[in-house]
């Protein structure tokens, strides 16, 4: 699990951006995905919205740490 850690981190540190901009795909994603598919329970619950904003958040607070 350390090994995997460090790994993580190094390749991170390298690519600030990455996470944020996985981010707002999957925030763009879900607003699409709410325009072509019938409603179920991926667009009623706008998982990937969620997913988005945390993976977001998640990585400009790492990118700030690193």
């Amino acid at each position: 699990m350390s090994k995997l850690f460090d790994f993580l981190s190094d390749y991170l540190a390298r690519r600030k951006g990455l996470l944020p901009l996985i981010g707002i795909v999957l925030i763009f994603l879900n607003l699409i995905l709410q325009f072509i598919l019938p409603p179920n329970w991926l667009t009623s619950s706008n998982l990937l919205l969620h997913l988005g904003i945390i993976v977001a958040i998640f990585g400009l607070m790492l990118a700030w740490a690193l």
